[in-house]
């Protein structure tokens, strides 16, 4: 139809023509309708446009008008030229629209190809970004629904499998309508199923390389702590060994008085305690860091731990300073654990607190119990607040003697059993060590009238 329709307008306005041009040279015309058939509707309605309006040009416009007869020479070149023109015509026209056709799949496989590497390279969940992936095809492709499955997936009555293969392993599947027609599927297979295989390859190779950094940094961590280790029990189980073996020999000595002879007990019995916290310390952060300290939970008062925890370190010069509201709720936590933790943070406050005391105050907000645990001591740096809490940490500015280990493995009690600890300091204006406990659903609804003063 739309043929026919070109050819009856260019043989109606060629009539119009003749009166100012002779009628053969109104053939030319007739090219205008096989350029825009061709253009639009391709090559072999092109040809039969070419082919009908040089039947119109004989017919219409070429003596003897009526009939498809020819009666001159020249007009058998003319029909001729033009007939073969309007052949070159088409030819040429539905070439150039292939060509841009081609130019515009390529460029949208182009733009395709970059928005499946942005979601595929540039997300953080592979599984998501597949997702995406497939609804970014199916609208590249005028499809329905198109899915991008990480695991092998069979064809079935809806949709055809086109497998992802990477380095020769199936990795994941496309999943294409069947409804769609043959060439978009021809389409997604031949364009985009390759270029999505290599995105995914190089996902897994990131992923294993980032998997590879984090081992080494764990290597080179874990080879940081075993030397660690190894500085502080050389350094710290030798002194109290060295003491303790002093102190033997010298009470075999028959010279000994007495009074000498109690004083070498006395050093005996407190490097064996200092050792034997020490071989503690070093089991108990083993087990935090091996996650195999189970909190055994019960029912207690934070006063309870808190004279516990007093009694268990040495008292500082300047004594200790606890004040705690009667109505501090019961907590449901590993009291011993607890108790080990404000112990060790008690004992670090008390080695810097020099002659002013250590208090220790509490109070209740909603679903935290918060216990400060302060000094006056000579503060900590900011950059030094977190690392105060890693293993063997030891101030150089401040050197206090310990082992490096408490304040790492109360933070590891304290957390076991869902609370938190930080540290909180001026340089020069003392420190505090902050306590955020969970206080049970049941304990908030139910708070004690009074709880016990503490000794």
């Amino acid at each position: 139809m739309v043929s026919v329709a070109a050819v009856a307008a260019i043989t109606g306005l060629n009539y119009a023509l003749r009166e100012i041009t002779p009628a053969v040279s109104t053939g030319v015309v007739y090219l205008l309708a096989v350029l825009l058939v061709s253009s639009y509707w391709g090559l072999w309605l092109g040809l039969f446009t070419a082919l009908a309006s040089t039947a119109a040009f004989n017919f219409f416009h070429l003596a003897p008008e009526g009939a498809f007869d020819i009666a001159t020479p020249e007009h058998w070149v003319a029909l001729t030229v033009f007939f073969a023109a309007a052949v070159v015509t088409s030819t040429l026209t539905t070439a150039v629209r292939s060509r841009e056709e081609e130019a515009e799949r390529r460029r949208r496989e182009a733009a395709l190809a970059a928005d499946m590497a942005r979601l595929v390279l540039g997300g953080s969940e592979i599984d998501v970004s597949v997702r995406a992936v497939g609804e970014r095809i199916a609208a590249a492709f005028g499809l329905a629904d198109v899915k991008v499955e990480l695991r092998w997936v069979d064809s079935d009555d809806r949709n055809q499998a086109i497998p992802l293969i990477v380095e020769g392993d199936r990795v994941g599947t496309v999943l294409v309508p069947r409804a769609a027609d043959a060439a978009s599927r021809e389409a997604v297979r031949e364009a985009v199923v390759p270029a999505l295989a290599t995105l995914v390859a190089e996902v897994r190779r990131r992923d294993a390389l980032e998997q590879q950094v984090i081992e080494t940094k764990a290597l080179k961590r874990s080879d940081a702590l075993q030397k660690a280790l190894l500085r502080s029990i050389s350094h710290d189980l030798r002194t109290p060994l060295t003491a303790i073996t002093t102190a033997v020999r010298g009470m075999s000595s028959k010279t000994l008085s007495d009074e000498a002879r109690l004083e070498l007990t006395s050093v005996a019995a407190s490097e064996t305690a200092r050792l034997s916290r020490l071989v503690e310390n070093l089991l108990d952060l083993s087990r935090l860091q091996a996650g195999n300290l189970q909190p055994r939970r019960e029912w207690f008062s934070v006063d309870e731990i808190v004279r516990e925890a007093i009694r268990s370190v040495a008292e500082p010069s300047g004594g200790f300073d606890v004040l705690l509201p009667d109505d501090l709720p019961s907590l449901r936590a590993d009291a011993a654990q607890l108790e080990r933790a404000l112990a060790n943070v008690l004992d670090n406050a008390a080695r810097f607190a020099g002659q002013a005391p250590v208090s220790v105050k509490g109070h209740c907000g909603g679903a935290w119990l918060v216990l400060r645990v302060s000094d006056e001591g000579p503060g900590i740096g900011r950059e030094e607040l977190e690392r105060v809490f890693e293993p063997f940490h030891r101030s150089e500015e401040h050197a206090s003697g310990g082992s490096g280990l408490g304040l790492a493995i109360a933070r590891g009690f304290v957390e076991a059993n869902g609370g938190r600890l930080r540290a909180e300091s001026q340089p020069g204006q003392g420190s505090t060590f902050v306590f955020q406990l969970p206080v049970p659903s049941e304990a908030r609804m139910n708070p004690p009238v009074a709880g016990r003063p503490v000794a």
